[in-house]
């Protein structure tokens, strides 16, 4: 008799992506993302490792970066990205017709003086 996958037989008791509208605080460290890329390419490979870096930790397909962060990543030049950053990923409802996500991710970043010891917060949100 051949062993039964317990996966396939239970259903996945997750909850809903809907009510999980949150904003958080991240420290990201963009060096070692783009280490070992060429000169020419860290900048743009930066952006891509923040819009992955959102999809993953905030589980949206959409993810929209604010574009004072891409200026901010952009400042030092195509070679010169900042070795740290702090992000503000915000998980939003899609109230556009017809959108093929409910949720999107916004990602600003976050003026702080140093970014040394800085741990991911809850941040409260401003209405």
């Amino acid at each position: 008799m051949a062993p039964t996958d317990k996966t396939q037989t239970q259903k996945k008791s997750g909850r809903s992506a809907i009510s999980d509208v949150i904003t958080r605080d991240y420290t990201i460290h963009l060096h070692k993302y783009v280490h070992g890329a060429t000169f020419k390419k860290k900048a743009p490979r930066a952006v891509k490792v923040i819009k992955e870096f959102a999809k993953k930790h905030m589980g949206t397909e959409d993810v929209r970066v604010d574009p004072l962060l891409n200026k901010e990543i952009w400042k030092q030049g195509v070679k010169g990205v900042p070795h740290r950053m702090r992000l503000r990923i915000s998980r939003k409802r899609n109230d556009e017709e017809g959108a093929k996500h409910n949720l999107y991710s916004y990602v600003q970043a976050v003026n702080v003086p140093t970014t040394k010891g800085l741990q991911t917060q809850v941040v409260e949100e401003e209405q």
